[in-house]
């Protein structure tokens, strides 16, 4: 599968899952904004917090000293912790649709991993609900060219993953003659590189240890 960047590819990602994800969120009632997510001490609410706030600061290009670190989203949580919860979710819809191009445009793909972070987060809010294949749909697709990219991009553990149900096989990280290989389906490997739980999954992994493929959490 195709590693070379595509800058438009993050921007579509997003509205892609916004379109499957923003009704998910209207829909349910406000108790289970409440509702614990895998993400430690995080809600729904945080989650849905996190990431509008994180699209907005790309948005407006808010970038300063310590951004993105866990001290930084608590305090971007806390900063819109006077707005509904259907409000958030309004924040998350615009971030969603406007941040694509601001991607896009940033220099060696250094925001792409916005894009592909976000799209987890969606996984572990369908999970946090119960709602079935929490990290499939309509996005997976993009979400592996998007990993392709990234992992070659930083160089990380190389990994030719055997796919179930794809013809050709995901070619992750840095070069080598003799890479890590994986076979399973491509959600588990979404969980492992993002270091979901693995409970009830199947796979097999040479090469590498579980941890050595986690590319963000």
């Amino acid at each position: 599968m195709d590693s070379v960047r595509d800058p438009e590819l993050p921007g579509l990602l997003l509205r892609t899952e916004r379109d499957a994800l923003i009704p998910l969120l209207r829909s349910r009632p406000d108790e289970d904004f409440a509702i614990r997510t895998c993400c430690p001490g995080w809600t729904v609410r945080h989650v849905v917090a996190h990431c509008a706030t994180v699209l907005q600061r790309v948005v407006d290009q808010r970038f300063e000293k310590g951004v993105f670190t866990p001290e930084a989203n608590e305090e971007d949580i806390a900063a819109v912790a006077d707005l509904s919860h259907q409000q958030v979710v309004d924040a998350l819809e615009r971030g969603m649709t406007d941040a694509g191009p601001f991607i896009a445009a940033a220099g060696h793909g250094k925001l792409d991993a916005v894009a592909l972070g976000e799209w987890v987060h969606a996984g572990d809010l369908r999970e946090a609900l119960r709602e079935p294949a929490a990290y499939e749909g309509e996005g997976l697709p993009y979400a592996l060219r998007l990993l392709a990219s990234l992992t070659r991009a930083r160089r990380t553990q190389p990994l030719l993953a055997r796919l179930e149900g794809h013809d050709a096989p995901l070619v992750l990280g840095a070069d080598s003659p003799e890479p890590a290989t994986y076979t399973g389906s491509a959600t588990t490997l979404v969980r492992l590189i993002a270091g979901r739980p693995l409970t009830g999954t199947r796979y097999e992994l040479t090469g590498a240890t579980e941890a050595d493929l986690i590319v963000f959490t």
